[in-house]
């Protein structure tokens, strides 16, 4: 029979050598990953957009960092304080720092902002969406 001592000392071998087991030798450190929030340029506040028109949107990609946790785009449309489901744009890389939107049909207003959605959403300047130039 084992004593007590041999089967606490049995207990201590055995987890040691199972944790020994659990950890691969040549464990990789991984690249720490950042989130990356770019500053939208364009739309500028003040600015006015004609329904149908094709427009640029621009974002600052210079401060990058060289990990990011995602970095597929999407832009979607915001009116006051709701962000609406109206995509305008998606499936870019958000490193690429523009991309050519077509102003989508909606009530005209003064009070219109862009998401730019990749790692965090970040909003333009409110902006002006009319129906008539």
């Amino acid at each position: 029979m084992f004593s007590f001592n041999k089967l606490v000392t049995f207990t201590t071998i055995l987890a040691a050598s199972s944790a020994a087991f659990a950890t691969p030798a040549n464990v990789k450190k991984r690249a720490a990953l950042d989130v990356f929030a770019p500053p939208i340029t364009a739309p500028v506040e003040g600015d006015v957009w004609v329904v149908g028109q094709q427009r640029n949107v621009t974002w600052d990609t210079s401060n990058a960092p060289t990990q990011i946790t995602n970095p597929i785009g999407q832009i979607i449309l915001r009116k006051g304080e709701e962000t609406t489901n109206i995509l305008l744009a998606s499936c870019f890389n958000i490193l690429i720092g523009s991309i050519e939107v077509t102003v989508p049909e909606v009530v005209d207003g003064d009070d219109y902002a862009l998401v730019l959605f990749g790692d965090s959403g970040n909003f333009s300047p409110d902006f002006t969406i009319t129906s008539s130039a």
